[in-house]
């Protein structure tokens, strides 16, 4: 697989690929569109759920469909399980903040040293592009979830000095709140809407939003693009949290319950800082790292973000309307 920018078309047919974390909402419609829509030989799915292996199973048959029980902690199971792969998305997390600032250290041992494994492995089976998805949360982190991403996308960056020029390449994406996603508010704002009142932080809150879908074909675009070293993010719409409550549960009162711990009114995507070493396409931003390894790269459509500007659901250009939102829902 050549490493040059080719815009994000890449030929994945004959390769091995694995998705760890692989049961959960992104891996199930990662795997059914990889498998739909190219010739690849195998999709190890990696988990540590084996009642959600088998309910994917049972819903997703495919000759290529690989299924392996395992924990991104323990090494000498990923050891086995990059045996042979060419392609490795990491979507495996503790992701719910409230579990993560409860249960800080088994946020620490997934999402960092399970980072830490993933690079390693990797690079001693070369495998050739990882892939890892990190979120909004990383940027200015003020909860542990939030810091343990901001972690991992350190490591994954970096984890390309340790692969060494010809080896390994490692990167990232970095996206907001998934529609449909597990731990989405849409799902608490449906079971409360039976009640005539819904309960809200605040109501000036605001959220990036993607489909899963979406996040999908960027996930697949930007494994085609990488060169190793890069923060993909895509330019996706922000939402308004009350348009979101009309929307799930039209005429019910809504109750301010205060913002929670760990939580932000507004998130960021690309930072003021970032915006220095960032480059700006007509549909997403590359943050590009800064080590002395990084070599002069070109990307076409590129040009150089704003220095000082930032990407914010708040200041973001574009909004999702009531219309769009139930559309979005909808489908």
């Amino acid at each position: 697989m050549s490493r040059r920018p080719n815009g994000g078309a890449m030929d994945w047919t004959g390769l091995t690929v694995l998705l760890t974390g692989g049961t959960g909402s992104f891996g199930r419609t990662f795997a059914e569109t990889i498998l739909r829509e190219t010739r690849i030989r195998k999709l190890i799915v990696f988990s540590r759920d084996e009642l959600k292996q088998h309910e994917m199973r049972s819903k997703l048959d495919d000759a290529r469909l690989r299924y392996f029980i395992g924990d991104v902690r323990d090494r000498e199971r990923l050891h086995r399980a990059v045996q042979g792969v060419d392609v490795l998305v990491h979507a495996a997390a503790l992701k719910q903040v409230p579990s993560c600032e409860y249960n800080p250290f088994e946020a620490v041992k997934t999402n960092i040293l399970g980072a830490s494994n993933i690079i390693d492995m990797s690079i001693d089976a070369g495998v050739k592009r990882v892939l890892a998805l990190s979120t909004d949360k990383a940027v200015n982190p003020i909860n542990l979830y939030g810091a343990t991403k901001l972690v991992a996308e350190k490591l994954f960056v970096q984890g390309n000095a340790y692969a060494g020029a010809g080896g390994t390449a490692f990167a990232c994406v970095r996206y907001g709140n998934v529609v449909g996603s597990r731990g989405s508010v849409i799902p608490v704002f449906r079971q409360q809407a039976a009640t005539g009142t819904i309960t809200m932080t605040d109501e000036r809150m605001t959220r990036f939003w993607i489909t899963l879908e979406q996040g999908v074909r960027f996930v697949v675009k930007c494994v085609g693009l990488m060169q190793g070293g890069e923060v993909f993010v895509p330019k996706i719409p922000s939402m308004r949290i009350t348009d979101l409550a009309e929307v799930v549960a039209p005429g019910c009162q809504r109750e301010s319950i205060g913002i929670r711990p760990g939580e932000k009114l507004h998130e960021v995507l690309v930072s003021r800082d970032e915006s220095r070493y960032a480059l700006e396409f007509d549909d997403m931003y590359l943050i590009q790292p800064v080590h002395p390894w990084w070599r002069a790269r070109e990307y076409p459509g590129a040009r150089p973000m704003e220095e000082g500007a930032k990407y914010g659901s708040d200041t973001n250009a574009v909004w999702l309307s009531r219309d769009e939102l139930r559309a979005i829902i909808e489908d």
